[in-house]
């Protein structure tokens, strides 16, 4: 009684309308059946109308409605009032119609066209390389596949990310490199969402990125974490491995605990944290790391060589004679990688050699030479010394940095920590990192406070005392690639400036 009293308030004309805007919302031909309806309907009252005012068979009537209908101008050889008033209205609802399709029609294109456009349509490939998300990292991520890929005449690279297809490929096209036969195919899209996922044929790609994005570690870390809960949700499977970028070391276990042995996680912040320290360690290993980590030149590959099955890893080193084996992928330790095993270590069913060669179809095993067994020279380990460090900025991670120095380094030298963050809260930061302060015995910790671009502040320091200086991307300002990049091209600059000037005023006073 209540539905009755409710319909009965609303009037009849609401009422109609609202059905129809249910029927044309619910119904995808809804358009193109209400345009069939409407014919057949003007065809029929046509013909009827016909069949009383000319006299001539029902038949006959409608099939002159219908060509009344289809074209307009068949009405003029109609003769008496009666019939031409007729086929002028049929011809008039004819011409409504021709109309009303012509513009489903048009919509229909233009809906197609902008769903293309906006890369809606599904990628039908096999084998190719996923990138999930969009990040600056991306145009030095396409040009090392694109190297990768030349030995094999090019491939193809998806790229699903939260951006419009054309910004995407306007971004790509100013890269200005040659891809070398290597396609791009852009899709608008969340990895987030299975159906997106499915569009860019997720399950047939041989191997998927999913790129940290530009946002703070913990936000951009449980994004990655929600794209791999829905990469194992794929019920079709994945045949490809996954490689996520992380943004936090804390959180890649949570990330590893979700995705099972199909994850390989790459905590991005805290290699390029590691790379630094080595390569201040050691002047020119940036252009050694450089050389191996990039497909221009020499780089690591891993396969499987049956033939090496039960050899010797120290026979398998002088097995390559375009190669450098320097590790074995042990497949018995769920792909565990062994560096610079035992020369006594035996490949069994289903190791993986690692190697260091210009491209993956440029080696492969030979024969055993023959090797004048001799002896190696005894060579001294050279003596370590204490050294003097800088660290210009704070990073989040700069207890780990701090923790790989403390193993490098001899006892007496000394760390330099030169930011604007309280002394302090320095300690309370390291400390919550897993840091013991007072369990340091190689390195003495200096604090100095102070602005990394400002140059009194720099002036204060004795930059020219120290073996190393390393500028840190700063914690506040990570969220903005731009400003810190900035902001360490400045450091970089005025740091340079300052010790030019301290030499020459140090050649200034010899010379007097």
């Amino acid at each position: 009684m209540r539905a009755r009293s409710s319909e009965e308030e609303v009037p009849l004309k609401k009422r109609i309308a609202y059905k129809v805007d249910v029927f044309f919302s619910g119904h995808p031909y809804a358009k193109l059946l209400a345009l069939l309806l409407a014919t057949i309907i003007l065809i029929a009252s046509g013909g009827i109308a016909l069949y009383v005012v000319s006299g001539s068979g029902f038949l006959e009537a409608l099939w002159l409605s219908w060509t009344f209908v289809a074209d307009s101008g068949n009405h003029a050889d109609q003769v008496g009032l009666g019939p031409r008033i007729v086929s002028v209205s049929i011809s008039s609802g004819g011409m409504l119609v021709f109309a009303t399709m012509l513009g489903l029609v048009s919509d229909a294109i233009s809906e197609k066209v902008d769903s293309w456009r906006k890369g809606k349509s599904e990628v039908i490939e096999i084998n190719h390389i996923l990138i999930l998300g969009w990040s600056d990292k991306l145009g030095s991520l396409l040009k090392q596949l694109a190297i990768a890929n030349k030995s094999i005449g090019g491939g193809v690279v998806v790229v699903l990310a939260e951006r419009d297809k054309e910004e995407m490929e306007m971004d790509i096209a100013k890269l200005e490199f040659d891809f070398m036969g290597t396609s791009v195919i852009c899709r608008s899209g969340s990895p987030l969402i299975l159906a997106d996922l499915k569009k860019v044929s997720v399950s047939k790609a041989r191997a998927i990125i999913v790129l940290a994005s530009d946002e703070n570690a913990d936000q951009s870390d449980a994004r990655a974490l929600r794209v791999v809960l829905s990469l194992t949700g794929v019920k079709e499977g994945l045949r490809g491995h996954v490689v996520v970028e992380m943004s936090d070391l804390d959180n890649e276990p949570l990330v590893k605990l979700v995705g099972g042995e199909l994850i390989e996680t790459v905590v991005a912040h805290d290699v390029i944290g590691r790379l630094m320290i080595q390569c201040a360690l050691q002047p020119g290993l940036a252009q050694i790391w450089e050389d191996i980590l990039g497909f221009e030149n020499a780089e690591f590959y891993i396969k499987r060589w049956p033939e090496l099955d039960g050899m010797r890893f120290g026979d398998v080193l002088i097995s390559f004679p375009d190669a450098v084996p320097c590790g074995v992928k042990v497949a018995s330790k769920a792909g565990k990688i062994l560096i610079n095993p035992d020369d006594e270590y035996v490949l069994r069913e289903g190791d993986e050699v690692l190697v260091i060669a210009e491209d993956d179809d440029t080696y492969a095993p030979a024969p055993l030479p023959e090797v004048n067994k001799g002896f190696l020279p005894n060579i001294p380990t050279p003596p370590k010394y204490p050294e003097k460090i800088l660290f210009c900025g704070w990073r989040r991670d700069i207890h780990d940095m701090i923790m790989v120095l403390e193993a490098f380094l001899a006892p007496g030298s000394e760390l330099w920590m030169f930011n604007e963050v309280p002394e302090k809260e320095r300690e309370i930061k390291l400390t919550d990192g897993g840091l013991d302060i007072c369990g340091l015995t190689n390195i003495k910790l200096v604090h100095k406070e102070g602005n990394a671009v400002i140059r009194r502040h720099l002036e204060n320091l004795p930059l020219e005392t120290f073996d190393s200086i390393l500028i840190l991307a700063d914690e506040s300002v990570e969220d903005s690639i731009v400003h810190s990049d900035s902001r360490s091209l400045a450091t970089l600059l005025l740091i340079r400036d300052i010790q030019v000037r301290i030499r020459q005023l140090g050649i200034i006073t010899l010379y007097e």
